[in-house]
C-alpha cells in the first residue's frame, strides 16, 4: 500500500452483558470501529471480510458491501466511525479483516482491520 492510499482501523470491543446468555453459550460484544483516511486521496469503503474466532477456534467468517448499510466516502484528514455487533459461543475470542476500499482516482485497495479481542471483563469471587 503506498502513502497516496492509506486508511487506519481502529477498534474498541464492549462485552454486552444484558444480550449474552453465558449459560447457553451466547456471548455477545459491541465493537466501535474508527477508518480513518491517512493518505492523500479519497476513499469510498465498497465491502467487508471478517474472520471472528473464538476460544474453541470456531470460526466465523462475514462478507458483504459496506458497513451498517452505507458505504462511507472518506476524505484525507477525516474518519468514519460506526459501532456494530458480534455473538460467539465463548467468554473470549477475536476479531480481524479487511475493508476493500475505492480511491477517487481508481485505484481498488484493502485497509486491514488489525486483530482484536473480544473478552468478557473479569468477574471477582
Amino acid at each position: 500500500m503506498n502513502e497516496k492510499n492509506k486508511i487506519l482501523v481502529d477498534a474498541l470491543p464492549q462485552f454486552i452483558e444484558a444480550q449474552s446468555a453465558p449459560e447457553q453459550g451466547r456471548y455477545v460484544f459491541a465493537y466501535t470501529i474508527t477508518i480513518t483516511n491517512v493518505g492523500a486521496v479519497p476513499a469510498k469503503l465498497l465491502s467487508r471480510h471478517w474472520l471472528i474466532t473464538d476460544s474453541n477456534g470456531k470460526i466465523q467468517e462475514v462478507r458483504g458491501d459496506g458497513v451498517i448499510g452505507e458505504q462511507p466516502h472518506i476524505k484525507p484528514g477525516e474518519f468514519f466511525r460506526y459501532t456494530s455487533g458480534a455473538m460467539i459461543e465463548t467468554p473470549v475470542g477475536t476479531m480481524q479483516g479487511q475493508y476493500l476500499m475505492h480511491s477517487d482516482d481508481g485505484d481498488d485497495f484493502s485497509a486491514t482491520i488489525p486483530k482484536f479481542t473480544l473478552s468478557i471483563p473479569r468477574t471477582l469471587h
